[in-house]
């Protein structure tokens, strides 16, 4: 970096240098500012108006005298000494000789006079070496400057390439949990890559393409790379966002860049991350058939399976989004091989808990098996981040090992959001809310089959005023349209409370309305749950629409029975609001009970709080010592 900085002001330090150095020798023997010409010296000369001089015939160096004022020594450098002497030395000693005068003539003649041009020409000679060097710098710059713009223009055709596996720490198959199934088909690959030969003699073929997918967070990229430090070969990765660039076949250039550096070290892996960016369904967009996105799809569909083979490169790449994704790009002979990374069991979370736990501090209380079975739909990246989370709740507080108070309160920061204590809460809003998660709380209880409350809180957390959180017993792979049509109750239940005991509704179950609406809706046109309509779906399937694809388009349903969905939705919702008010009507006594100690409390725990729905004694912490109060069918108030 001090050698750039250097050579970047070398320029002003060349300039700088030879104003310097002429300065110098154009004035180092000049005493006084006003200096007579050489005509004037030799004019006073042939008057006689010297009356003593001396000459250094090697640098050109004048002192003389004047007759008016001979104390004084005057200095001047004359141009040429041949031609003082021509003009002046000999017409002075010629003068004295033939008059007999015996003046105070002193004639120092030194030898290298010869030499005398070099002192004069030195300056110059200066400035024109550094003149000739600030050019040379200049322009070698300028072709340094080219070059890297010339060498930029060619490389921006190439593909970013980040090669993994030559890392010290490589991931290995040993620090991925919780997709044994998935592990040992990619182990496969791998396999093939060390001993290709025990296939081939069989006739077996490897998949060409491996195409890993799954919800976020599932722990598709974490495979791949185990797969880098797996195999002992050049492990190619790249996202699909990067072969995408503002100018024209700039990604088919680098899919091409891409895999002729894969052939040249092959056998090796190709690993696309997010592929859904450049392999979407060709004709969904308003380009038409000239898009450059498609440009690059068509061009990787010809590396991965065209008319040249590709022997000894294999494709793996990781989306969420399969469904967008181009039919020929899933075909057999590129992505032969399709693996579904999906949600962890109650088995997979606990591997993965336990490969994140390795090194942590973990405390005696906190047990493992108990954060599986309570964190179900968590992803391994949720899993990785509560126990990360709970560790610095551990540090913030001092603490030398994670407790289990930080892993729930890890949990809850996970789903909910930051509780936020200092917000201020006024008594209304309090109380609303207070009857708002008591509503939920009390539905969830007396549905039959549904998971115990876990806790319930009107402490703020996240976008939410307040929260009612279940603790499932088992892991779902299916949802059945009763259980449906109780998690609509439940949802409803916020509102329904607010109706019941406030005489008014509020904005608070927007979200709620607006999930049960989506189950309702689904229920009916996705599911085929409609007894009216049937086990028929309606729409087109998709999530989203793409423009050009689906633009202009039509529902393939007509406006009879669009209307008779919407009034199956409708009724569906009724059903859930009226069954919902029934059981808070039944249960008013704990709807009331539950909202006094969440308005004291703000918060309480699932023991206490199937406690107080079964009558027995529970623990009343907003009192300075724990009191426990027992609900008594003549006074629910007393306490004991």
């Amino acid at each position: 970096m001090k050698r750039n900085k250097i050579l970047q002001f070398l320029p002003l330090l060349l300039i700088a240098a030879t104003l310097v150095t002429s300065f110098v020798f154009f004035n180092m023997d000049e005493s006084e500012r006003k200096k007579p010409t050489y005509y004037e010296i030799v004019d006073m000369f042939r008057k006689d108006a010297i009356a003593s001089y001396e000459l250094n015939c090697s640098n050109g160096k004048l002192q003389y005298a004047t007759r008016e004022d001979p104390e004084t020594v005057h200095v001047y450098s004359v141009p040429s000494v041949n031609l003082f002497i021509e003009d002046v030395h000999k017409y002075v000693i010629d003068y004295n000789e033939n008059n007999g005068e015996a003046e105070d003539i002193k004639y120092d003649y030194l030898p290298g006079s010869s030499g005398e041009w070099i002192t004069s020409l030195l300056p110059i000679i200066v400035l024109l070496g550094s003149t000739v060097i600030l050019v040379v710098f200049v322009t070698k710059k300028m072709n340094q400057s080219m070059m890297s713009e010339a060498n930029r223009t060619l490389s921006f055709g190439k593909a970013r390439i980040k090669k993994l596996g030559d890392d010290k720490k490589k991931t290995t198959f040993d620090d991925v949990a919780g997709v044994d199934e998935e592990k040992e088909e990619l182990a496969e690959i791998v396999d093939f890559l060390k001993d290709p030969v025990k296939y081939s003699d069989l006739g077996a073929r490897i998949p060409k393409g491996v195409l890993l997918v799954g919800p976020p967070g599932t722990g598709k990229t974490l495979l791949a790379r185990a797969v880098a430090g797996e195999a002992n070969v050049p492990f190619l990765s790249i996202s699909g966002s990067d072969f995408l660039e503002m100018y024209v076949g700039v990604g088919a250039s680098r899919v091409r860049d891409l895999f002729e550096q894969a052939k040249k070290n092959s056998p090796s892996i190709i690993f696309i991350d997010e592929i859904d960016a450049v392999g979407r369904h060709r004709g969904a967009g308003m380009g038409g058939g000239h898009d450059e996105r498609e440009q690059t799809l068509n061009q990787m569909l010809v590396e991965m399976d065209g008319f040249v083979t590709n022997s000894g490169v294999i494709v793996i790449a990781a989306t969420n989004r399969p469904d967008i994704l181009d039919p020929a790009l899933l075909r057999p002979g590129r992505f032969d091989r399709q693996i579904t990374v999906g949600y962890p069991d109650l088995k997979g979370r606990l591997a993965i808990l336990k490969v994140h736990a390795r090194n942590k501090s973990i405390a005696a209380d906190v047990d493992l098996n108990d954060i599986a079975r309570s964190t179900v739909g968590f992803t391994g990246a949720d899993l990785e981040n509560l126990l990360n989370e709970a560790a610095l709740l551990a540090a913030r507080r001092n603490l030398k090992a994670i407790t289990m108070a930080e892993i729930d309160e890890a949990t809850l920061k996970v789903i909910v959001g930051t509780e936020k204590k200092s917000h201020k809460v006024s008594e209304d809003e309090k109380k609303l809310t207070a009857f708002h998660e008591a509503g939920h709380a009390l539905a969830t209880y007396y549905l039959e089959g549904q998971d115990p409350v876990q806790q319930v809180s009107i402490i703020p957390r996240g976008m939410a005023g307040g929260f009612t959180i279940s603790r499932p017993l088992e892991d779902k792979s299916y949802n059945s349209k009763k259980k449906m049509e109780q998690q609509i109750v439940i949802l409803l239940g916020g509102r329904v409370a607010e109706a019941l005991v406030l005489k008014d509704i509020s904005t608070g179950a927007s979200n709620d309305i607006e999930r049960a609406s989506e189950i309702a809706r689904k229920m009916v046109t996705k599911y085929g749950m409609s007894e009216k309509l049937g086990p028929i779906a309606f729409g087109t399937g998709h999530d989203e629409v793409f423009l050009g694809k689906d633009y202009g388009t039509v529902r393939n349903y007509s406006e009879t029975i669009a209307a008779v969905i919407d009034e199956e939705v409708n009724g569906i919702i009724t059903n859930g609001y009226t069954e919902c008010e029934n059981i808070l009507k039944e249960h008013d006594d704990k709807l009331h009970e539950l909202a006094e100690y969440l308005m004291r409390n703000e918060k309480i725990d699932g023991a206490s709080f199937e406690k107080m729905m079964q009558g027995l004694p529970y623990e009343d912490v907003s009192l300075d010592e724990k009191t426990e109060v027992a609900v008594v069918e003549d006074d629910p108030e007393k306490t004991i």
